[in-house]
């Protein structure tokens, strides 16, 4: 019996926890239907609500906001409102903070969370995982001698919330494993172990053996 129902749960839980996320991301998005003018509502001319249109709704909204920023009218108008937004000094602090840190994290030409690393923390000979978030800058990096990186690393299983570190670059080893593939590895709290992509150098390392120091460009 106990096999059965471990089994069982093993089969329920991450399925009642995917839906149960689902369930909470399309209530949420389908929070944007209410935006729209009364007379436009889909329940008022449709008599019945029908989940997941806000989804869609607010892809469009994102998609059509892509577009339009694109344009070198889009691109005035949204310099005329940073500059507005620039002028209010709370909201100048709020906005810009969100703004370099979604910039940093979706921007094409980022380096934060693009690449998986291995380091010693939190005491020599401890290993974990962290995910590189740039270089240290401003003050900071005129009281830092050699070489540094930035780098988070996530707690287990929540790996929403971390520790930021500023470490040398090369006391940093460089993973050949994709962040999505470093963040199973984590949430699963080591259960779910990566398969490394293969390499050109693939030479055996013995239990004792520090791992060698890749270089992290």
């Amino acid at each position: 019996m106990k096999k059965y129902l471990v089994t069982g749960l093993l089969i329920w839980i991450p399925l009642g926890i995917t839906l149960w996320v689902l369930h909470l991301l399309v209530s949420t998005m389908d929070q944007t239907l209410l935006l729209l003018p009364e007379s436009w509502q889909p329940e008022r001319w449709l008599g019945f609500r029908i989940p997941g249109l806000g989804v869609i709704l607010s892809l469009v909204v994102v998609f059509a906001t892509g577009i339009f920023a694109t344009n070198v009218i889009g691109q005035r108008l949204i310099d005329y409102w940073e500059g507005l937004l620039g002028r209010i000094p709370v909201v100048k602090s709020i906005y810009y903070s969100v703004k370099q840190v979604s910039d940093s994290l979706f921007s094409s030409q980022g380096v934060a969370f693009r690449k998986a690393l291995l380091i010693q923390y939190p005491r020599p000979g401890a290993w974990t995982i962290a995910f590189l978030t740039g270089r240290p800058g401003g003050d900071v990096a005129n009281y830092l001698q050699g070489e540094y990186v930035s780098v988070y690393v996530p707690t287990t299983p929540n790996p929403t919330s971390g520790f930021f570190l500023m470490l040398p670059k090369s006391d940093v080893v460089e993973l050949n494993l994709s962040v999505d593939a470093a963040l199973k590895y984590i949430v699963s709290m080591g259960v779910v172990a990566p398969g490394a992509k293969p390499v050109a150098d693939d030479r055996r390392r013995g239990p004792g053996d520090r791992p060698e120091q890749a270089r992290v460009a």
